[in-house]
């Protein structure tokens, strides 16, 4: 039986409609009846920055609200669901929410999106052992991918702390140009996040993670040189259509 789809679609909310397009763009189909139900539900007002509690900005834990948009999704009939924010997938936030599903006996399935994005590398790139990783501060702090990448055998390759602070990090928050205010049509913050690709593959990355959601927004491409480019966004559409029902999943391009 065909299972529902649910999106915690505010963090941030680029990013939620990003996915949504990868689900259908992954989804055989041939008219609208062909495509698998999705409840996405976006609400970023109710969602506390998931960079600023892993810093120490706030104590208030985001797993709260995720947990709550969670409960409102299985509620409206969701089996499945994802976040398509990789700082929320930090220890103390993914791991809160999965303890609070698990306390009040929810059903629903919570998909782990970085690690669908280390298994896809594993079967798609076998070829790619240094990997590089973009991504928002707070993720970069929390060192989740490159916990995740050691334990599955690869090298981790991550900008040094200023290049993190002062170009990657603004890309995606910067008020005045970064891809959180501006989406598809930053710029500037592409060009910060080509000096980060530049940087990595410098120091010997043969792939890149875009380790933030918004990233892909800014780099779209598949592949820059000789690098690979990984959109976990992308993982994470094609995870949810093979939970949902395999039988609708394009085949990889």
């Amino acid at each position: 039986m065909e299972k529902i789809i649910g999106v915690v679609g505010g963090a941030g909310p680029f990013a939620g409609l990003d996915l949504l397009g990868k689900i259908l763009d992954q989804t055989i189909s041939e008219r609208d009846q062909d495509h698998l139900t999705v409840i996405s539900l976006s609400q970023p007002n109710q969602l506390p920055d998931r960079t600023r509690f892993l810093l120490g900005a706030t104590a208030v834990n985001p797993a709260h609200a995720i947990f709550n948009q969670l409960q409102q999704l299985e509620r409206a009939g969701a089996d499945i669901a994802a976040i398509p924010c990789n700082t929320a997938h930090a220890a103390p936030i993914f791991n809160c929410v999965l303890e609070k599903l698990g306390a009040v006996g929810s059903r629903i399935r919570f998909l782990n999106m970085l690690a669908e994005t280390v298994s896809y590398i594993r079967q798609q790139h076998p070829d790619r052992q240094r990997i590089g990783i973009l991504s928002t501060t707070g993720t970069y702090q929390a060192g989740i991918y490159p916990h995740l990448l050691k334990a599955a055998g690869y090298a981790a390759v991550i900008p040094d702390l200023h290049l993190q602070t002062e170009l990657i990090h603004p890309a995606i928050y910067d008020p005045q140009y970064g891809i959180k205010t501006v989406g598809k049509n930053a710029v500037r913050a592409r060009d910060a996040l080509l000096q980060g690709v530049n940087d990595l593959q410098q120091k010997g990355a043969e792939a890149i993670i875009l380790g933030c959601t918004e990233i892909p927004l800014a780099l779209p491409e598949k592949w820059i040189g000789d690098l690979v480019i990984i959109d976990p966004t992308l993982v994470l559409a094609r995870a949810l259509i093979r939970e949902a029902n395999p039988d609708k999943l394009r085949p990889l391009s």
